[in-house]
């Protein structure tokens, strides 16, 4: 398997983004760097609106991510609920 990531700027917006994608992601792995949170992952990393929307307490539009979004690792696939990232092969 291969590896995808996701990484944020470390700011208290990402805080909840990041709790969220942890929760829903058991097999992610934090890497926490001074002024960014980089999330890796075997196989695929998923981020639900929902969970995030549950943390933040209000509705959250998953193209809010790119505000503090750094860089991403893998093939992107994106609707409304959720943003898988994974290598196809």
């Amino acid at each position: 398997m291969s590896t995808v990531f996701i990484a944020f700027q470390t700011n208290e917006d990402t805080r909840p983004i990041i709790e969220s994608i942890l929760a829903d992601n058991p097999h992610a792995v934090l890497d926490e760097q001074p002024a960014m949170v980089k999330i890796n992952a075997e196989g695929s990393l998923v981020i639900k609106r929902e969970s995030i929307e549950e943390r933040i307490g209000r509705d959250f539009d998953l193209q809010e991510l790119q505000v503090n979004l750094i860089t991403l690792s893998g093939n992107m696939d994106e609707d409304d609920d959720q943003l898988t990232l994974a290598w196809k092969n």
